[in-house]
C-alpha cells in the first residue's frame, strides 16, 4: 500500500469518532486533522453499505484537502430488526433540525425490539468499514471489522458514544459505555478494522 505521509485527514464531523480514531492512529506517528477543522463539508451518505459510505466520505475529503483521508462508516445492526438501524444508525438519532440525540436513538431501537415481541432476539453487532483515499488519482483501500454482542436496557455507562451504553460485547459483562476506552479499543469493531489497516500499512 502507498505511504500515507505525515498528515492524515479524518473524514468525520463526529467528535467522539474523531477522538477514538486519533487514539488508534496515534502509535503510528501520523498526525491527524479532522474534516471539521479544515472546514470540509459533511457529504450525504447515499451508499447501500458501510463500505460504500466510507468510500464516498474518504474520496471527497481527500480531493478537497489534497491530503490522504481516512473515513469510517459504522453502525449497529440488530438481528431481530433485520439489520436495522445499520447504515441509518446516525440518522436514527437525528431530529428534524439535524441535531443528534443518542438517547432517543437507543430508545427507538429498544421500542422496536419490544414491538417485535418478548421472544425477539437481543443479539446485535457493530460493524465498521474504513476507507483510505489518496487525492487526485482516486486510489482507495478498504478494511472492515465486526464485533458481536447483545443489547441491554436501560443503557449503562457514559464512556464511548452512540449506542455504546446499550451494547454488551460477547464474552463480557460491561457495555461499551462502561468500559475503559483502552479496553474497548482492543476489542471493538473499529479496532478490528484498524488491525487490518495497520497490517496493510506495514507491508
Amino acid at each position: 500500500m502507498r505511504p500515507i505521509g505525515e498528515r492524515l485527514v479524518i473524514a468525520t464531523h463526529n467528535p467522539g469518532k474523531l477522538r477514538e480514531i486519533a487514539e488508534l492512529i496515534g502509535p503510528l506517528g501520523i498526525g491527524c486533522v479532522g474534516a471539521e477543522e479544515l472546514g470540509l463539508p459533511e457529504p450525504e451518505e447515499i451508499g447501500n453499505t458501510f463500505l460504500d459510505n466510507a468510500d464516498l466520505k474518504a474520496r471527497e475529503a481527500a480531493d478537497l484537502s489534497g491530503l490522504p483521508a481516512l473515513a469510517d462508516d459504522s453502525g449497529l445492526a440488530v438481528d431481530a430488526l433485520h439489520g436495522l438501524p445499520g447504515i441509518f444508525s446516525a440518522r436514527w438519532a437525528e431530529d428534524e433540525a439535524g441535531s443528534r440525540d443518542w438517547m432517543r436513538a437507543m430508545e427507538r431501537v429498544w421500542t422496536r425490539l419490544e414491538e417485535a415481541g418478548p421472544d425477539a432476539s437481543r443479539d446485535a453487532h457493530f460493524a465498521c468499514a474504513l476507507s483510505l483515499a489518496w487525492p487526485n488519482d482516486g486510489q482507495i483501500e478498504g478494511f472492515e471489522g465486526r464485533v458481536d454482542g447483545a443489547l441491554v436496557w436501560p443503557p449503562r455507562g457514559d464512556q464511548g458514544f452512540g449506542y455504546d451504553p446499550m451494547f454488551v460485547p460477547a464474552g463480557h459483562e460491561q457495555t461499551f459505555g462502561e468500559m475503559d476506552p483502552a479496553q474497548k479499543h482492543r476489542i471493538s469493531h473499529r479496532a478490528r478494522a484498524f488491525k487490518k489497516f495497520v497490517a496493510a500499512l506495514r507491508k
